[in-house]
C-alpha cells in the first residue's frame, strides 16, 4: 500500500509553493498526496497579489472527506492565515492518529504576509503543541517566540523557546543565515545538526513547503524523526540545486529533480 498524506494548505498559483509544492514533493517521494485547501493565493514570481481564505466549514469538509473515507498515515500543514482556521484544524489533527508535521508559514519568500497577528496566539496555544515536528524558519522563530537568531550557536535558544510551546520535535530552519545551510532538529534532550552546502541559486520558492512535505512523506513511509528530516533535507538541497528560472521573479525549487537527474 502507498501510505497516504495530507497537505492543508494555500494555494500557490504560480506552482511553486504551497499546495501545489506540496502534492509535487509527495509524489516525488512515492506517497500518495491530498488536500484539504484552505485559502486561493493570486501568486507569480513577483509576489503576492491577494489572497482570499476559505470558510471554515470547507475546510472540516475537506478534512472530514479525505479522513474518515480514506485515512492519512501522515499530515502537513501550511498557510493558515486566521485565528479561526488555525484552532479548527489544531483541533482536526488532534483528533487523528497519525504525525503532524507544521510549517507555520508567517511571510511569503517576497515578504508578503500570509498570517494575521491575530492568529500567532492561536499558533502558539493551539497549533504547536499538536505538532510532531514543527518546522520554522528564523523569520517565524522571530515572530512566534520573540527570538532573533543571528549566528550558530543561537539555534539552540530558539529551538528551546519553540519547544516551550509544546511540539515534540522542532526544526529550526537556518537557511537564512551566511555559510553554509545548516539547521537543527531537537526534541530537547537530543540534537541533530544538518548540514549542507549552500548553492548559489536565487531561485528558492517553496523551499519551506517542500521540506516539511518531504519530512512528513518520510515519517507517513515509517521514518523516525531524525531519519525523516535527513532524508528531506537532501532531497530539498537537490531540489534547490536545481531550481529555475520562472517569470520576472524567483523561480522555484525543481521538485522533480530527481526524476531527471536518473534520466
Amino acid at each position: 500500500m502507498i501510505p497516504n498524506v495530507l497537505t492543508v494548505a494555500g494555494s500557490d498559483s504560480g506552482g511553486g509553493a504551497g499546495i501545489q509544492a506540496d502534492l509535487k514533493t509527495m509524489l516525488a517521494l512515492g506517497v500518495h498526496g491530498m488536500s484539504v485547501l484552505t485559502a486561493v493565493t493570486a501568486q507569480n514570481s513577483l509576489g503576492v497579489q491577494g489572497a482570499w481564505e476559505l470558510p471554515v466549514e470547507a475546510v472540516r469538509a475537506q478534512y472530514r472527506s479525505v479522513v474518515d473515507d480514506i485515512g492519512v498515515q501522515a499530515v502537513k500543514t501550511g498557510m493558515l492565515a486566521s485565528a479561526e482556521l488555525v484552532e479548527t484544524v489544531a483541533e482536526l489533527i488532534a483528533g487523528t492518529d497519525a504525525p503532524a508535521v507544521v510549517d507555520p508559514v508567517g511571510v511569503s519568500k517576497h515578504g508578503d504576509s500570509l498570517l494575521a497577528a491575530s492568529a500567532l496566539d492561536s499558533v502558539r496555544t493551539k497549533l504547536l503543541p499538536v505538532a510532531t515536528v514543527a518546522t520554522p524558519n528564523l523569520d517565524e522563530v522571530a515572530q512566534l517566540t520573540g527570538v532573533r537568531v543571528e549566528s550558530e550557536e543561537q539555534l539552540r535558544r530558539a529551538a528551546a523557546a519553540v519547544l516551550g510551546y509544546g511540539p515534540r520535535w522542532v526544526l529550526i530552519k537556518g537557511g537564512h543565515l551566511p555559510g553554509d545551510a545548516v539547521d537543527l532538529l531537537t526534541d530537547g534532550s537530543e540534537e541533530h545538526w544538518l548540514r549542507a552546502p549552500r548553492h548559489d541559486n536565487r531561485h528558492t520558492h517553496g523551499t519551506g513547503c517542500t521540506l516539511a512535505s518531504a519530512i512528513v512523506s518520510q515519517l507517513a513511509k515509517g521514518d523516525s524523526v531524525p531519519e525523516a528530516v535527513a532524508a528531506a533535507k537532501s532531497y530539498v538541497t537537490g531540489a534547490i540545486a536545481a531550481g529555475f528560472a520562472l517569470g520576472g521573479g524567483i523561480g522555484p525549487v525543481d521538485h522533480g529533480w530527481r526524476f531527471r537527474a536518473g534520466s
